[in-house]
């Protein structure tokens, strides 16, 4: 939450030292057309990418396979398309970055296990601290004690079983030592 305060705060002040600096060189008018030039430019390469990911993602699910990365990619993209209209060579730059096809899937691969990890870290900690509170084992909703007694049975799997406790174990192995004498 404070990166992105940090970059609300920040990236304006940077787009205008840049766009002063820029403007002292070439001049206000060639400055805003330049700005204005990109904006174009980066809404038509827009959308020629998102057309293009959009159909990635819909040969995928055709498949039945699921469009992770091309949905990791399609909110890149419309990142990038908010960051090539807002006005400014820094926001430009990265949008242009986000529209770089290779560059957008590395982006997005990392970002997917950066989420992946963070969300596996939640899972943990929210299961020690329902752990830790209700001072007792866990009870798993979705557990096939659960699913019996809700009247599903499609979580049953009939076969034998064989009692292992330390008690019923040690005699068995003294029932084996007796045989093998």
């Amino acid at each position: 939450m404070r990166i992105l305060f940090l970059c609300f705060l920040t990236v304006p002040i940077i787009e205008m030292l840049v766009l002063l600096e820029v403007g002292s060189f070439i001049g206000a008018f060639y400055t805003v057309l330049l700005v204005l030039l990109t904006a174009v430019i980066g809404v038509s390469l827009l959308k020629k990418q998102g057309l293009s990911t959009f159909m990635k993602a819909n040969q995928k699910m055709q498949t039945g396979q699921m469009p992770v990365a091309e949905m990791g990619e399609g909110l890149m993209l419309a990142v990038a398309g908010a960051l090539l209209l807002t006005p400014g060579f820094v926001t430009d730059a990265i949008g242009f970055i986000l529209l770089t096809p290779g560059l957008r899937s590395s982006i997005a691969k990392i970002l997917f296990q950066k989420v992946l990890e963070n969300s596996q870290q939640a899972s943990f900690y929210s299961q020690t601290t329902y752990q830790t509170k209700n001072s007792g084992p866990e009870v798993n909703p979705f557990s096939a004690s659960a699913r019996r007694s809700a009247g599903d049975k499609s979580g049953v799997i009939e076969g034998e079983f064989q009692d292992v406790s330390s008690d019923t174990l040690r005699s068995k192995l003294e029932t084996k030592a007796e045989k093998d004498e």
